[in-house]
């Protein structure tokens, strides 16, 4: 059990981590303005790699590098990649606010791939929460008569690959550092980054979007770091919620950077993917016998 001090500092780690990676999104939105994603992932992948393994050194885990070439590190880290380009694909796309909501349903989609793979049962509660969710995800998705915009679609298979890799993540023995396991995965979305621009058109590089990969890249190794610190030593089930604030910065910055701003019926629909959200983790921290405690990992 840890003390409220210990709490504290998890929490404030959690809300600075998650501001990272949304000020990360939004730099690779306005990146997206000029580079096509594959182009755009390879790009950050130059500086994120150079970020990771100053990381890994910091932490003093250069010596356990080898592990991450085990084959589930490996294959979560291909699932994460595919994730990563779906995300950034969309992003071009769809308002931040939007597509942060989209991806934040993936808790709830964990909950529904547990069900079917046997790993857990789900009660009424939880079940009902599943529900609200996915009809939050359907509203913000906001279809049209023509139905479901490919970019909404992609971001869902976004959110899903979300799930699949928190999934894997917990058969990952705990021996490997979480910043072994971030390299491993920074290298290969870079690889899958680059295969894709492979069938694009490049832009010059040498733009100011460039600094903004630049400064998407440290981002996103300083929300890795604070991710680890969130759930180092604290109660899991208390800080994880903590996650949600995404959103509200996501909100904020679509409004100050794009003008963009989500109407009434997109709102709801965010309230109903945070709240059942925070029920199930809230759930899942009060079960005893729960398969799926809230563990902490890297978003997109």
């Amino acid at each position: 059990m840890a003390s409220a001090a210990q709490n504290r500092r998890g929490i404030i780690a959690m809300l600075s981590a998650m501001s990272f990676f949304c000020f990360n999104d939004a730099l690779m939105k306005l990146a997206r303005e000029v580079f096509p994603a594959g182009q755009a992932l390879a790009l950050r992948t130059i500086f994120a790699v150079v970020a990771s393994l100053a990381l890994v050194v910091f932490m003093s885990d250069w010596r356990k590098l080898p592990l991450g070439l085990r084959p589930l590190v490996l294959a979560r880290a291909c699932v994460e990649a595919l994730g990563a380009l779906t995300f950034i694909w969309a992003l071009g796309l769809l308002p931040l606010a939007n597509i942060t909501a989209i991806v934040m349903a993936s808790p709830l989609l964990i909950v529904l791939l547990a069900v079917l793979l046997r790993i857990e049962p789900v009660g009424w509660r939880r079940a009902l929460a599943l529900t609200v969710g996915f009809i939050g995800v359907l509203v913000v998705m906001r279809p049209s008569a023509d139905g479901f915009s490919a970019a909404a679609l992609i971001a869902l298979g976004g959110a899903g690959l979300v799930a699949i890799r928190d999934l894997t993540t917990r058969f990952i023995s705990s021996d490997i550092p979480s910043t072994v396991i971030s390299l491993t995965t920074t290298v290969i979305v870079g690889l899958l980054g680059l295969a894709m621009s492979a069938l694009e058109t490049w832009q010059s590089p040498w733009r100011i979007e460039l600094a903004y990969l630049a400064g998407a890249a440290i981002l996103v190794t300083a929300g890795s770091f604070g991710i680890i610190s969130a759930f180092r030593n604290t109660d899991v089930g208390v800080v994880a919620g903590y996650r949600y604030s995404v959103v509200l910065v996501a909100v904020l910055i679509g409004w100050l950077v794009w003008g963009e701003t989500p109407d009434r019926i997109a709102l709801a629909g965010i309230a109903l993917i945070v709240g059942s959200g925070l029920y199930t983790l809230h759930r899942q921290r009060v079960r005893p016998d729960s398969q799926l405690k809230p563990e902490g990992d890297k978003p997109l």
